[in-house]
């Protein structure tokens, strides 16, 4: 029975030890962002979605600029409807023509347009960073819900290694005496449903993990404490602020209100006039096949204008896309209202559940400390018969209940803090250290190389996928590595 009893003490200090101090890892939460910013499919799919938006701007553009055509024709006559022994036109000809048109005043059509693909422009790289930003967040949840799930698989199997061990104890009691058999029954059921909790917690870090390999793209391999958060507020006001100025979502809606605003000059502009300069040239050659003809077989000719479109009257359709624009304009201003709203949500509610959980832990630091102490003085007690098996299995219980709050607790902290920090603007690359690690995707960069291309042959290579499949990373288990 003594060697019972320091099994037991020896096993209860290793569920403490689990907790506090915790195992030497290898992998850090930098590596794991680096490899979902490097090979995430989501986020590698926004950065190309924002290169197509890029294009908007040259597009635009070029309804501005001047355009050059040119046309070829053969004609072969086949068969002359009235025959004529005079006749000396050509039976077949070559015809070939040059137009330059370049436009002068289109009611700033084009130069509105030009500014609201700017301006998205600006948007879709504030919702780029919002798309980095919630990754990273996912990332830093599953990241510590790997951690959270291989901490209560840990506990769990002390608690079923205990479990059996007073088992055990309780068995060679009921042989000499001491115990009934209800005593040995209690234990045998808090051992089942230990059992049974500790394969429930093992499928819980087999999803875990899994939901990191689909993030990061890479197995998780022995996951080490993630450092401190840097620059979380002192107070939800200082938080509010930050994310009033910051916040990637906020950013991209102001911009695409003001983006709807150019819209409606664009829009307007369908009923002013326009006004073009114009110039052609053209070459047309008989081929030889008139040979009666006293006029040359060849000719060119060349013609230059000025070209005016002034609309009267278009069955109500600019008046309709203006209203229709001005519609969206509004809704544009509406949806920044509520993406304020949202933001204001989710900074207070990310601050209140940081603080909250920061005072769990506080808490149940106490009450794990309490559990022990009351563990070990039910165990004592029971030796001089004040207290049942029941006791024992009881305080065993609550032990377990308080340490899985406890590493709950510090898991709800990180994550909560997190989450405030992208609420703020603040959870991006840029803002974590990464840009020491790898070179930092910079969305302007392609914008800078597109937004002036002219040449309409100046295309890029074609695609080829840039993020990790996962589908040959081995399928995972509840296993938690040795300590």
């Amino acid at each position: 029975m003594a060697g019972a009893r320091t099994r037991l003490a020896l096993m209860a200090g290793a569920a403490s030890l689990l907790v506090s101090a915790g195992p030497a890892w290898a992998d850090t939460l930098k590596d794991a962002l680096l490899g979902a910013y490097n090979t995430n499919p989501t986020l590698m799919a926004a950065r190309a979605e924002q290169r197509a938006n890029d294009e908007n701007v040259p597009i635009n553009r070029a309804s501005g600029l001047p355009s050059l055509s040119g046309t070829v024709t053969y004609t072969e006559q086949m068969r002359d409807i009235v025959p004529d022994p005079l006749d000396t036109a050509a039976d077949r000809t070559l015809g070939a023509g040059l137009t330059l048109s370049i436009p002068v005043y289109s009611g700033g059509a084009v130069k509105n347009s030009v500014r609201a693909a700017q301006t998205r422009v600006v948007a879709g790289q504030a919702t780029l960073r919002a798309t980095e930003s919630s990754i990273f967040s996912q990332v830093v949840g599953a990241y510590m819900d790997v951690i959270l799930q291989e901490a209560i698989v840990g506990l769990t199997t002390n608690n079923v290694n205990v479990l059996r061990v007073n088992l055990e104890a309780t068995g060679d009691r009921f042989e000499i005496g001491d115990l009934t058999r209800t005593d040995v029954a209690q234990s045998e059921a808090r051992l089942a449903l230990a059992e049974g909790e500790l394969r429930t917690a093992q499928a819980n870090l087999v999803s875990a993990r899994e939901r990191y390999i689909q993030l990061v793209g890479s197995v998780p391999q022995d996951l080490q404490a993630p450092p401190p958060l840097p620059g979380l507020p002192v107070n939800v006001a200082e938080a509010e602020d930050t994310a009033l100025g910051s916040n990637p979502d906020l950013i991209a809606a102001r911009e695409q209100a003001r983006a709807s605003a150019f819209d409606i000059d664009v829009a307007g502009a369908g009923r002013l006039p326009r006004l073009e300069v114009f110039t052609s040239g053209t070459y047309n050659d008989s081929l030889g096949s008139a040979p009666g003809s006293q006029y040359p077989g060849s000719a060119t000719g060349a013609s230059a204008g000025i070209r005016a479109t002034i609309p009267l009257f278009q069955g109500g359709r600019p008046a309709a896309e203006e209203r229709q624009a001005q519609a969206r304009s509004a809704a544009a201003l509406e949806q920044e209202i509520g993406t304020e709203r949202s933001v204001i949500a989710q900074v207070r509610a990310a601050y209140s559940s940081w603080q909250a959980s920061t005072a769990i832990i506080n808490s149940t630091q106490s009450a794990v400390a309490a559990a022990e102490l009351s563990l070990e003085g039910v165990r004592a007690e029971n030796t001089v018969g004040n207290r049942t098996i029941l006791d024992i299995l009881d305080a065993q219980q609550e032990l377990l209940r308080s340490q899985v709050q406890l590493v709950t607790a510090r898991r709800n902290a990180y994550v909560a803090g997190f989450s405030l920090l992208a609420a703020m603007g603040r959870a991006e690359a840029r803002d974590l250290g990464l840009m020491d690690e790898t070179p930092l995707y910079d969305p302007q960069v392609n914008y800078e190389r597109v937004r002036g291309k002219i040449w309409d042959w100046a295309s890029d290579p074609d695609p080829e996928a840039q993020s990790t499949r996962t589908v040959d990373t081995p399928a995972q288990d509840g296993n938690i590595p040795a300590q």
